[in-house]
C-alpha cells in the first residue's frame, strides 16, 4: 500500500490565497511579519499593492481589516492561532459586533508547532472564537479541503476564522470537491461507535477505524471540518445509529469541537460520549512522540471507543 501524500494546510492556503488573488481584485492579504510562515510570499511578490504588513501588532492588523471590510473589499488577515487571541478584543468589537467579512486565519494551529514548545502552541483559539456571535469556524482535514474552504471563506458573510495546520498531514479528500460551511460528512460508514473529529484528527480517526476492524468493531468517522455553525443534524443522526459518540481534536478539551458536540447531543441526542483532546498547557517536542504523550492520535482514539463498548 502506498504512503499517502503528505502536505500541510498552511501551504494549501498559500496557493489559494495566490490563486484568488488572480481571479478578483477585492482580496486583500493582510499579515503580521508572517509572510514566510504563513506561505504568502508568492502573493506578496505578485501583487503588493494588495499586501499589507503591519509588523508585529496583531490588534492593528485586526483593525486594519475591519477598515478595508468596510471599504468593500475581503481582507485576509493572517498570523499563527496563537497570536490570534491578542487581537480578541478587536476581532470582537470592530469585526464579530458589526458582523463584517472578514477572513481571519489562525495557522500552527493546536500543537503542529510542537518544537516551539508550549507558549507557541494554540490550544484555546477556537474556545475564544466559539463564543463570539457571528463568527464562523472552519478547520479543514488536509490540504485539499483548506484549499476549498480558503475558497468559502472569502466568498461567505460575516465573520470566518480558518484554522490551519503547520505539520504537513495525509491528504486524503476530493482536490475538486467544493467546500460547504456549515456541513458534517460522513467518511466511513459505521454501526458501533461515531468518531467525530476536525483537522488532523480526521485522518487519525480513520486509522483508529481501522484498527477498531481488526478488533470487530464497526466505527463511524464523522468529518467536521466547520465547528461553527455545527452539523447538529449529520451528528446527532450518526449518534442515534451508534449509541456512541468520540470526538477528536488537537485543542483544550474545553470549549472546542468536543464541547460543541456534547452541547448538541445533551439537547437534541444524549449519548455516551468521550472526548480525546488536549488536558493540559503544550510542550515542545517531536510531532508525533508530542500528540501521543497528550493522547490525541490515533491509539487515544481508539481507547476512547474502547471505553464505550
Amino acid at each position: 500500500m502506498s504512503e499517502p501524500e503528505m502536505k500541510a494546510t498552511r501551504q494549501a492556503y498559500g496557493e489559494a490565497l495566490t490563486e484568488l488573488a488572480r481571479e478578483r481584485d477585492d482580496i486583500i492579504a493582510v499579515t503580521a511579519d508572517l509572510a514566510e510562515s504563513l506561505r504568502m510570499l508568492d502573493i506578496r511578490d505578485e501583487y503588493p499593492d494588495r499586501y499589507i504588513d503591519v509588523g508585529v501588532a496583531e490588534s492593528n492588523m485586526v483593525g486594519v481589516s475591519a477598515g478595508l471590510s468596510m471599504m468593500g473589499y475581503v481582507p485576509v488577515a493572517a498570523t499563527f492561532a496563537v497570536f490570534m487571541t491578542r487581537a480578541y478584543d478587536h476581532i470582537r468589537m470592530q469585526i464579530c459586533q458589526n458582523n463584517l467579512h472578514a477572513v481571519l486565519v489562525g495557522s500552527h494551529g493546536g500543537v503542529s508547532n510542537a518544537l516551539d514548545g508550549g507558549s507557541a502552541n494554540a490550544l484555546e483559539d477556537i474556545a475564544y472564537m466559539r463564543a463570539l456571535p457571528n463568527m464562523t469556524i472552519v478547520y479543514p482535514s488536509d490540504a485539499n479541503e483548506a484549499g476549498q474552504a480558503m475558497r468559502a471563506a472569502v466568498d461567505a458573510e460575516g465573520p470566518v476564522y480558518l484554522r490551519l495546520y503547520r505539520e504537513p498531514t495525509p491528504v486524503f479528500t476530493d482536490p475538486d470537491k467544493p467546500f460547504e460551511i456549515g456541513k458534517a460528512h460522513v467518511v466511513r460508514a459505521g454501526t458501533d461507535v461515531s468518531l467525530v473529529a476536525t483537522g488532523p484528527q480526521v485522518a487519525f480517526s480513520l486509522e483508529a477505524a481501522e484498527a477498531l476492524e481488526a478488533d470487530g468493531v464497526s466505527a463511524e468517522v464523522v468529518a467536521v471540518p466547520t465547528i461553527q455553525p455545527l452539523d447538529v443534524e449529520t451528528i446527532t443522526k450518526s449518534a442515534a445509529k451508534t449509541k456512541r459518540v468520540v470526538t477528536a481534536e488537537d485543542h483544550s478539551v474545553n470549549g472546542g469541537l468536543g464541547s460543541a458536540v456534547a452541547e448538541a447531543l445533551a439537547e437534541k441526542q444524549p449519548t455516551s460520549m468521550r472526548r480525546v483532546a488536549v488536558r493540559q498547557f503544550g510542550e515542545s517536542g517531536p510531532y508525533y512522540d508530542l500528540i501521543k504523550k497528550l493522547k490525541i492520535d490515533s491509539t487515544a482514539i481508539v481507547a476512547a471507543a474502547k471505553e464505550l463498548l
